[in-house]
């Protein structure tokens, strides 16, 4: 059998990355495409959504703002949102610590399952969270809206935390433990501090998971505890209006300033 031609290997070694790149350039564009689509659909003046817009106003921003339902709608999910987002981190990093620090029976197994509602089927978590709920009385609540999405965002605030967590010289934690601090001191005054920037990255990022949740909402909320994502879906279903639009572009810009924000911390925090 004849040899390769010399150059013959190291050019498919060339060209395999290259092609690697350009699909994965393409599938970002094709995932993206639609949502750019919708930012200058925003700037129509229509009472109906066309591309490319007839002619460019601030009609429709002008309608969201001054519509009271959709600002009630847009508080409440404001309002879960930030809830979640405490529940998430306190709930999280004790998690999160608690097993990083500890060495105990079972630190496998209980591990899997607080980080299971990340693999399991919002339909199947939204349904679970329902019937839970519905026998307490909370299904319609506000409260029983931020304990569903706490379920579902715990997860990420663990795995975050326990990045940032392992980058924390235990032996800080061991001196300050020789010189009388008890556990708490410990965790307030040396673990926190080093960890912050990993604490806001998961704090954001339960944000934009409750804010953006709408499965679960749609089973948990009410007519009075409706949140945003809840009322975009019932406009869709029902009629289709131009002001949602908007709305999208409004979602777009807050996602991408939140993921330029975790992007510059997690970098300073490496």
């Amino acid at each position: 059998m004849a040899d390769r031609p010399p150059g013959a290997a190291s050019l498919a070694e060339r060209l395999l990355p290259c092609i690697g790149i350009a699909a994965a350039i393409f599938g970002y564009v094709f995932l993206v495409l639609p949502s750019l689509i919708v930012i200058p659909m925003s700037f129509g003046t229509g009472s109906e959504l066309v591309f490319p817009p007839r002619s460019y106003s601030l009609e429709l921003f002008r309608q969201y703002f001054q519509e009271s339902t959709w600002m009630a709608v847009t508080a409440q999910s404001v309002k879960v949102g930030l809830a979640t987002m405490a529940a998430s981190l306190v709930l999280g990093f004790s998690a999160a610590y608690g097993i990083t620090r500890a060495d105990f029976t079972g630190k496998g197994p209980l591990t899997i399952l607080l980080l299971s509602p990340m693999f399991m089927p919002h339909i199947a978590v939204a349904l679970a969270m329902y019937l839970y709920l519905s026998q307490l009385g909370l299904v319609g609540t506000t409260f029983g809206l931020v304990a569903a999405h706490t379920v579902v965002t715990v997860p990420f605030v663990i795995v975050t935390a326990f990045t940032g967590l392992r980058y924390v010289d235990r032996n800080l934690e061991l001196a300050a433990q020789t010189m009388g601090a008890g556990r708490l001191r410990i965790i307030w005054k040396v673990v926190l501090p080093l960890v912050v920037p990993s604490l806001v990255v998961a704090g954001l990022f339960a944000f934009l998971l409750s804010f953006d949740e709408v499965v679960i909402s749609y089973f948990i909320s009410s007519v009075q505890s409706e949140t945003l994502p809840v009322k975009m879906y019932s406009s869709i279903h029902w009629e289709i209006s131009p002001v949602l639009a908007a709305i999208s572009s409004l979602l777009t810009v807050l996602s991408f300033g939140a993921c330029v924000a975790m992007s510059l911390l997690q970098r300073n925090d490496r």
